[in-house]
């Protein structure tokens, strides 16, 4: 068992001790608060066409979602009913988990240096920035998630992961997460 009240995730730390300071002396900060960090992470499976045949299908993809955050998901409902897609007002059609703290820490730890290695001809992720200093990536299979028991998967989901800083600009998100080890492609 974890003994939560001394447990800091290593992500955490690193940041820091060492990020931090590397960061400061990239970008000439004068203050620390001005030192770009994490924010949130957001992770985010939709179940489409597959939850309007099935309803259990958005309730798989939440149970997943859960298993791979370490959280409990949300389930995502319809807004508004589309007659041509068979879509009805509040049907669930995937669902949603916001991490802050030590679990987005956590997280981020897995995603970099578990679940990217075992991503099938990986090679690196596309630098897809917002202008606001966010990041966002898209995994096409979420059993590369080691909570993931294979046997057990019923359908695969893809999963958008979406990295919110506290960076003004892309160039300071962008170093903030190679401090991190994202193995960025370009």
């Amino acid at each position: 068992m974890l003994d939560t009240a001394t447990y800091t995730p290593r992500l955490k730390t690193q940041f820091r001790d060492t990020i931090k300071a590397a960061l400061k002396e990239e970008f000439g900060y004068t203050n620390d608060m001005q030192i770009p960090r994490l924010d949130k992470i957001v992770l985010n499976i939709g179940c489409g066409a597959e939850a309007v045949r099935d309803s259990k299908k958005a309730k798989s993809a939440q149970e997943d979602l859960t298993k791979i955050a370490g959280q409990l998901a949300v389930t995502t409902k319809a807004k508004k009913s589309i007659a041509g897609f068979r879509v009805r007002e509040d049907m669930p059609l995937g669902a949603k988990v916001t991490l802050r703290g030590d679990r987005m820490y956590d997280f981020l730890d897995r995603l970099v240096n578990i679940a990217m290695p075992r991503i099938r001809d990986f090679r690196g992720v596309k630098p897809s920035f917002d202008g606001r200093g966010n990041f966002a990536m898209g995994i096409k299979e979420h059993i590369v998630f080691p909570e993931i028991e294979f046997d057990k998967v019923d359908e695969v989901w893809g999963i958008d992961v979406i990295i919110t800083t506290t960076a003004a600009t892309d160039a300071e998100a962008k170093a903030l997460l190679k401090h991190f080890n994202m193995p960025f492609n370009a």
